[in-house]
């Protein structure tokens, strides 16, 4: 197990997805308990990119409950189809929001966070939680942000 992260300070997103990837693999390898690891997940892409929110919401009956996350307080529970963690998990497919101002029933957990992107997790063909992602910028998240993001929670084992 892996227990510091190499930073890697680059404006290129994706020479920073490289560099991230294999440590998260290597805090992932031998831990089974999700939680655990939904925690270390979320901390490697907090240090890494220094985003304002990094967490996860896990899908519990009709709704989406807080998991771990690194950041200030969040909303506890989201219902499908309500805000972007909503709306990804009711369309099932990864939204990146440039302007969450802009995107209808956007839920303000923070008035500070300006763009989201919100990949899902699938397990078994059904979606199991989302990794939410928020930003104290406009248009911060792109299509390299979705490929690598969608690679990373492929590798969480539910």
């Amino acid at each position: 197990m892996a227990e510091d992260l190499t930073i890697v300070r680059s404006t290129d997103k994706k020479e920073q997805y490289l560099s991230l990837i294999p440590q998260i693999e290597a805090l992932l390898y031998g831990e089974a308990d999700l939680i655990a690891n939904l925690a270390n997940v979320s901390a490697a892409l907090k240090e890494q990119f220094k985003w304002f929110w990094v967490g996860f919401y896990l899908v519990k009956g009709d709704a989406l409950v807080l998991g771990p996350f690194q950041g200030p307080v969040a909303c506890t529970r989201i219902n499908k189809g309500k805000g972007v963690c909503g709306a990804a998990w009711e369309q099932a497919k990864t939204l990146t929001v440039p302007d969450v101002e802009a995107f209808p029933g956007h839920i303000a957990c923070s008035s500070l966070s300006r763009s989201e992107i919100v990949i899902p997790i699938f397990y078994n063909d059904r979606i199991v939680g989302v990794l939410d992602v928020d930003s104290e910028e406009l248009d911060q998240f792109d299509q390299t942000d979705a490929q690598y993001l969608e690679q990373i929670v492929k590798l969480l084992q539910f």
